[in-house]
């Protein structure tokens, strides 16, 4: 049995997830798309959960990392920030940071199965 090192990567602002890979999933998904509503369906989740990350991010950050325009004749949309785009490419660099740390210092363990 090889052993190795695994972990997860969120950044956390007074104690509580800020960010995290599923959040800047769904920012990606909204820049692409340029839609709340379809970058929750994208992801299996309700528009109302993708509203609450998003207000928790813009609540909780320096500046907003989302500007949405409520549905009307032509429909909503919404936008990625400069702030977002940020926030995007520091996560993306830490994880890659945080992947090649674990790749780097995984012991060289093998055990032998008990079956």
């Amino acid at each position: 049995m090889e052993i190795k090192l695994n972990g997860k990567l969120w950044i956390e602002a007074d104690g509580k997830k800020v960010i995290g890979p599923g959040r800047i999933e769904l920012l990606e998904r909204i820049q692409a798309c340029g839609s709340i509503r379809q970058a929750a369906l994208q992801m299996s989740m309700s528009y109302r959960q993708a509203w609450q990350m998003i207000d928790d991010m813009n609540t909780r950050l320096e500046a907003p990392v989302v500007i949405s325009q409520r549905g009307g004749k032509g429909g909503g949309n919404a936008v990625i920030t400069e702030q977002g785009e940020q926030v995007i490419a520091e996560f993306k660099m830490f994880y890659k940071k945080f992947q090649q740390f674990l790749l780097k210092n995984s012991p060289a363990i093998n055990l032998k199965s008990s079956n």
